[in-house]
């Protein structure tokens, strides 16, 4: 039977391409843990793990040190330790993979702008290459609405600080979350925030709530009316009408996403407007996954 070194505190989540990473939990749950839309941590308290625990669990994987190429800091957004804590995991990973080539975690732009310049500098030099950062929207009122806990300047300050440390971002976008009152607007600042910050990745995916309709509507701030799937796809076109993007590596292939999308912004924009339209004007048409309504 096949051994693993450590037990996990579930649940536990990563980002898809982070599939063939080393996962370490250096928190539990989410230091926000206020947003709308998410349940992925409802069922933690945030903990800081003790740094004693986390070396161990480093340790456990001596073994197969030589294998680990890429190790995922866990869980919500570890970016809220001291820099000095984070520089001495950093350090562990290094000294203990010596073929590490990349450490990456989630992160929130509030956390990102509490680091000064320097302290990410020295993330970045120790290991932290790349950053996830999920900004759901752009738009000022919709990110009020959602309870994300940012704004359009928080966001776009953030993701170009950790830029010009030298830091990479993965930015993901949630098509719908802002439904029927606010999502011209949404689509548009959205793509505004994205054209500020040229992320080196970009991603979409469709709002799902996975307790239900009401049980999203008690918690978002605000009325809020889901869109269709036709609705989506239009939102969706003009989001990526606005943007203006220059090398961007774009996905649009979660499991909610109807109609998958995979290029670079901007080399394929107009490739993925096309698709757009056709799918608009033809919703059964052959390049449409079909799968479950947003709830």
């Amino acid at each position: 039977m096949y051994h693993f070194p450590i037990l996990y505190n579930e649940p536990l989540f990563r980002p898809p391409s982070e599939a063939h990473s080393l996962i370490i939990q250096v928190t539990l749950g989410c230091s926000w843990n206020k947003c709308s839309f998410c349940e992925m941590y409802t069922s933690k308290k945030f903990t800081v793990r003790k740094e004693n625990d986390v070396f161990a669990e480093i340790d456990a994987f001596i073994p197969y040190a030589h294998q680990i190429k890429k190790v995922f800091l866990a869980d919500g957004d570890p970016l809220v330790l001291s820099t000095p804590r984070l520089l001495r995991i950093l350090e562990k990973l290094r000294n203990t993979f010596p073929n590490l080539r990349r450490i990456s975690t989630y992160a929130s732009p509030g956390n990102i702008n509490q680091k000064s310049s320097k302290e990410l500098k020295n993330l970045k030099n120790a290991g932290l290459s790349l950053l996830y950062v999920g900004i759901e929207s752009g738009d000022n009122e919709v990110l009020k609405a959602i309870q994300k806990g940012e704004t359009l300047t928080s966001t776009v300050d953030g993701l170009n600080k950790a830029k010009t440390s030298g830091m990479d971002s993965s930015v993901m976008i949630i098509n719908g979350v802002g439904g029927k009152s606010f999502t011209e607007q949404h689509a548009i600042n959205s793509a505004q925030v994205l054209n500020a910050t040229q992320p080196k990745f970009a991603s979409t995916l469709v709002l799902t709530a996975h307790k239900g309709l009401s049980h999203f509507q008690n918690r978002y701030q605000g009325d809020f009316v889901e869109l269709t799937t036709a609705e989506l796809f239009i939102e969706m076109r003009l989001f990526m009408e606005h943007l203006e993007l220059d090398e961007t590596i774009f996905r649009s292939d979660h499991a909610s996403n109807s109609l998958v999308l995979k290029g670079i912004l901007g080399r394929d924009k107009q490739k993925f407007i096309s698709q757009i339209d056709d799918v608009i004007r033809n919703p059964n048409g052959g390049n449409v996954r079909f799968v479950d309504g947003g709830f």
